[in-house]
């Protein structure tokens, strides 16, 4: 079997990778083994415009968000699904210095914040003592119906190998060659499993375990995010993802009990209306240290690339970075400094 791409990984990265390929009528096959734990397929598939303690803007968010709305919607129409919706923050203080930090910030740039027109107004569901912001837009990412969609595309385009990629099976010389796939180029988007592979282990990356709950409450509004220590993001049939942990040493990537009923009493002091449990989730994250994706070809191996490293933020970084990469691979178009793989050459020779 011949082919021009040989993508590896189908999480949100391999995903529009490989769609962006489709819409170029380039030829590709996708090798992925169906994980239901990995980290796209765990995610909550938020996109928020500020992050941190001090509310600053994401990185490139002015550029990210417009694309991201565009190029989610032009997927879902494809694959007759709505894969996107706004689902605004409402961000509940813990204290009163995380208040005046709010209106602090938005004092200084309301870009995104804006304040409650009634602080009571979410009394009935939650209990709250410092009030809340509001952060606009957000969108929610429909994950858990958009990547078994393409999925179930591919599968029937006969551009997908369910299986696990075996490493040790890949041949790289002029070509790609991996069991009877023969290619041109070979791109990983495979998550955590890049930090072990020998072209990209040198790589920073900074891999970081999550934990979520999915609950039922049929009390609660489903059209916001709702943010007090955890998040509560709504899904679908009055389901919720409730997370995340941020764990930067672990021993597994198991869910673990500690999690569990800390979260459980986090949410018991923070609802007004029942909920039960239905699910408990964990995920590795192929994080940076640099909070940076890896994208681009490598710098000693032209045919071997990589699309990976989105950390917390894949759902907002995949489509502009994996346009940014087939750019690349077709018209030799950079990826740009701050995500490109030839800034580290030297530990990749």
């Amino acid at each position: 079997m011949h082919t021009e791409f040989l993508i590896i990984g189908q999480g949100i990265s391999g995903t529009f990778l490989s769609w962006y390929l489709q819409r170029a009528n380039r030829s590709f096959m996708v090798i992925d083994n169906g994980d239901k734990h990995s980290s796209s397929r765990i995610a909550a598939g938020i996109i928020n415009p500020v992050t941190g303690r001090r509310i600053v803007k994401t990185w490139m968010i002015e550029e990210l968000m417009p694309i991201a709305l565009d190029r989610y919607e032009l997927l879902g129409n494809e694959l007759n699904i709505s894969a996107i919706s706004q689902k605004n923050i409402i961000d509940f203080f813990t204290s009163p210095q995380m208040l005046l930090a709010f209106r602090d910030r938005m004092i200084e740039d309301n870009s995104y914040l804006s304040g409650p027109a009634d602080e009571n107004n979410y009394r009935d569901s939650f209990n709250y003592d410092f009030s809340y912001g509001e952060i606009s837009p957000c969108y929610a990412v429909n994950l858990p119906e958009l990547l078994p969609a393409w999925r179930k595309l591919l599968l029937s385009n006969h551009q997908l190998v369910e299986e696990e990629f075996i490493f040790g099976e890949l041949r790289l010389s002029n070509k790609i060659t991996y069991n009877n796939i023969i290619a041109e180029k070979i791109i990983f988007c495979d998550g955590i499993h890049s930090g072990d592979n020998i072209y990209f282990k040198n790589l920073p990356f900074a891999f970081n375990k999550g934990e979520a709950l999915i609950i039922e409450a049929e009390g609660l509004t489903a059209d916001k995010v709702f943010k007090k220590a955890v998040n509560l993001v709504p899904l679908k049939d009055n389901l919720f993802w409730v997370g995340s942990s941020y764990e930067w040493n672990f021993n597994h990537k198991d869910p673990t009990e500690q999690f569990k009923i800390k979260t459980l009493q986090q949410l018991k002091s923070w609802l007004n209306v029942p909920f039960k449990l239905i699910d408990h989730l964990a995920s590795v994250r192929p994080a940076t240290i640099e909070r940076r994706p890896f994208a681009g070809v490598h710098p000693h191996y032209p045919n071997v690339a990589i699309l990976n490293g989105m950390g917390t933020k894949g759902c907002s970084l995949a489509p502009y970075f994996a346009e940014q990469l087939v750019n690349q691979l077709l018209n030799n178009i950079p990826v740009i400094p701050e995500a490109n793989i030839s800034r580290f050459s030297r530990i990749l020779k």
